[in-house]
């Protein structure tokens, strides 16, 4: 069996290496690795945390209050919580220039899939009608991955637009908020699926409801925003760990990989990477390389190895990324009631809003406001602080947050070149994003049919709250080397193997020729593995 050298240790990588492994390949894995910190007071709750810490300011908020977002800086209803700011810490190897897109990278172990909220939503043969496969064969990769990392969720209203697989554990308990918004649902189900084209269910998630191996079910501490003590959230670290336990895997960390070196016909024989610490460069020679560092940093290497074998700066369109808007909401039926901190703190519901246009169905996660952070949601309110924090004391449990994700095409207007650096600065990765006609419409129109279903769940809108991400903001990006089943530059087989590299693998996001509007970190695992397996056919 030839050795898989693997660029990256997040959702992709992961899956790919141990898959490989259990066929019988060598794998070495290329990595920055930044590591998490260790957990505080792993078995604590929420408000345990704030009363056992000697600083539960400086978790919470950070030693410089960091985790903070100041009015007028800041958008979003949730910060970065000081814990799990290492997966966002830059390295000096990697320059970037944006131009209407504002992107995340991280070189943490486990990459971006670190800070996750766990949603696993599977395409569906509408979604994969781009793609040269459907759903039923990557089905039982879906399964595979269930297996693996443990999903809950339930076959309920969502399972026609969001296939059902085998290995999903029954459902977590529901808080109070969330229990009360499908209640209201079910009661009027003809209305919403048949007049609203709304189908309303428990959300899919990457946490355990039953225990998996030495990792517990959720235990529901409310820590969630600050990362789960017992990993019953699923991380990709979690499937490094069995990685790390196989004799024929080797982890290389610590290192940046920067380009490969490949010969007149394609063929990569070596690939270049500089240490993170001293600049100090290794070569390392390979058989098979499989490019799993996330869209962004996959073509990064693309672009910087061409230039660097024939100095020519090429352009790969089709970079895309789902538009995400935050829709906060008000339950009428919940204000004055004490909120939940005792319970899982991400969405626990997921809606789909049907559309014309069968594979451009809206994904919409809903998330009942418990343990987050409460200064980003008081400051948007138009009274003085002591007003609004007597007002979100009474409204604390009936807020909630709708965040609609939109699907992506790929168009020539939106790319990723390359910037050569002058004498020995690195070169630049170059990201250009242009949003696709008629968006403001779609998102218009959209947003007035969100109001009326929460109106008839028996919510509202606050007037002004209604927030528009900037586009790099999901983290969803895919695009600039996609599959294609014609031979063509820049393009990839349907097993994700290069067109233009013959011992290369697009692992990650890159190879996707359309983005559903739904969670992708699902799919790039169960894709993973998938290509895994058609390679050592």
């Amino acid at each position: 069996m030839a050795k898989c050298t693997v660029v990256g240790s997040g959702p992709s990588g992961v899956h790919f290496a141990l898959t490989a492994l259990h066929n019988g390949h060598t794998v070495e894995m290329i990595d920055v690795g930044k590591e998490a910190p260790d957990a505080v007071n792993p078995e604590d709750t929420f408000l345990e945390l704030k009363q056992n810490l000697d600083d539960p300011a400086a978790y919470f908020l950070g030693d410089n209050n960091q985790g903070v977002l100041l009015p007028g800086q800041q958008e979003e209803f949730y910060g970065m919580p000081p814990s799990k700011s290492y997966a966002l810490d830059p390295v000096q190897q990697h320059h970037i220039s944006t131009d209407g897109f504002d992107p995340m990278f991280s070189f943490a172990r486990g990459g971006l899939a670190q800070m996750w909220t766990g949603g696993c939503y599977p395409f569906n043969n509408a979604e994969l009608g781009a793609y040269p496969f459907d759903y039923s064969d990557i089905e039982s990769c879906y399964s595979r991955i269930a297996e693996r990392i443990g999903i809950n969720g339930e076959n309920d209203d969502l399972s026609g637009l969001v296939p059902f697989h085998d290995h999903i554990q029954p459902p977590l308990n529901l808080d109070r908020h969330s229990a009360l918004l499908l209640s209201r649902y079910e009661k009027k189900r003809d209305l919403f699926q048949k007049k609203m084209g709304c189908y309303l269910g428990r959300a899919r998630q990457a946490v355990l409801s039953q225990d998996k191996g030495q990792r517990k079910a959720c235990q529901y501490l409310g820590r969630c925003l600050w990362g789960c003590p017992a990993e019953a959230i699923y991380t990709p670290t979690t499937t490094l760990k069995e990685c790390l336990q196989h004799p024929n895997f080797t982890y290389r960390s610590g290192v940046f990989l920067t380009h490969f070196e490949y010969d007149d016909q394609g063929k990569v024989h070596q690939a270049i990477v500089e240490s993170v610490n001293d600049g100090s460069v290794t070569k390392i020679a390979i058989d098979r390389l499989i490019l799993a560092a996330g869209t962004l940093g996959t073509s990064k290497i693309v672009l910087e190895s061409v230039y660097r074998k024939t100095g020519e700066v090429i352009k790969l369109p089709g970079l895309m990324d789902n538009r995400q808007i935050l829709v906060p909401f008000l339950n009428l039926r919940m204000i004055g009631r004490p909120y939940q901190p005792d319970s899982y703190q991400y969405n626990q519901l997921a809606m789909e809003l049907e559309n014309d246009i069968e594979e451009e169905t809206v994904h919409c996660l809903i998330t009942t406001l418990k343990t987050a952070m409460i200064h980003p949601v008081i400051e948007k309110f138009p009274l003085d602080l002591k007003t609004s924090l007597f007002l979100f004391r009474n409204i604390h449990a009936a807020l909630g947050v709708i965040n609609l994700n939109f699907h992506d095409t790929r168009r020539a207007t939106s790319y990723l070149t390359l910037e050569p650096g002058q004498g020995n600065k690195q070169s630049s990765l170059v990201m250009k994003y242009t949003p696709p006609d008629g968006e403001s419409d779609r998102i218009e129109t959209t947003l007035k049919r969100v109001k009326k279903i929460l109106w008839k769940l028996g919510c509202m809108v606050p007037p002004g709250m209604v927030y528009t991400r900037p586009m790099g903001a999901s983290v969803h990006y895919a695009g600039t080397l996609p599959m294609s089943e014609k031979k063509a530059p820049w393009t990839v087989t349907s097993d994700c193997q290069s067109h233009d590299f013959g011992n290369v693998y697009i692992a990650d996001g890159a190879s996707y020729p359309f983005l559903p509007a739904k969670n992708i970190t699902f799919t790039l695992m169960a894709n993973a593995l998938r290509v895994a397996e058609a390679m050592s056919e």
